[in-house]
């Protein structure tokens, strides 16, 4: 992937391709933050058939499939209209820096906490929508990664914003989610997440230049800090 990275809004390729790469990267960003609620499922289920906690792992990347399918089809409607306005020397700058400060901003909103709770704590979530059966199973998955998507999808989207084939990048945000997820105290990180982002949002309108590890869409790759 180091060399598929052409920094903010890389060209996502065509849909069967991204989608593919996208399902890989999900389960490498998010199962090592979410493996703890598929093994609380599986002792839940431990008199149930031996593919449910697969079924329910595969319910879960069902539901980030869809997530970035939408990301896919809003980016090619966006540069279909736009032609060359969201390029990085016009606007596309000042977009990616404008996700990140959405990102930051997101972090700190009601929802941002309601989705997170319920990944920290999905017992409640699990019992209270409990569905028998393989399909129950993938339901039951897919449910767990609305929770998720609504948690993290402003992070992913400033992985989009800093560039989505980016393993520094890619490492950082799967660094965040599984901090908040999985670590006590939760609530400590949210203000220094916040501004990381923030921090990075400036970054990337001011002086794109000075962030180490930034490959600028030109093709010029910043050395690492």
């Amino acid at each position: 992937m180091r060399g598929m990275d052409a920094g903010p809004w890389t060209s996502l390729g065509s849909l069967g391709w991204f989608l593919g790469i996208w399902v890989l990267m999900m389960a490498a960003m998010m199962f090592p933050s979410v493996a703890p609620t598929i093994a609380l499922y599986t002792r839940v289920t431990k008199d149930g058939s031996p593919l449910a906690p697969w079924l329910f792992a595969g319910g879960y990347l069902v539901t980030w499939a869809a997530a970035g399918l939408l990301a896919y089809l809003i980016g090619a409607v966006a540069a279909g209209f736009s032609g060359d306005a969201l390029a990085w020397e016009h606007a596309g700058r000042g977009l990616a820096a404008a996700t990140l400060v959405v990102a930051a901003a997101y972090e700190l909103t009601p929802f941002k906490n309601v989705c997170l709770a319920k990944c920290r704590s999905p017992l409640g979530s699990l019992l209270g929508s409990w569905r028998g059966g393989p399909t129950g199973a993938m339901r039951m998955g897919a449910r767990n990664g609305m929770w998720c998507v609504g948690c993290c999808w402003a992070l992913m989207a400033s992985l989009f914003a800093l560039g989505v084939m980016s393993i520094t990048w890619m490492a950082l945000v799967a660094g965040i989610i599984a901090v908040e997820k999985t670590l006590p105290a939760r609530r400590r990180f949210t203000y220094p997440v916040a501004a990381l982002l923030l921090g990075l949002g400036l970054f990337l309108l001011f002086a794109p230049g000075a962030l180490p590890g930034l490959t600028i869409p030109s093709g010029e790759t910043m050395p690492m800090g």
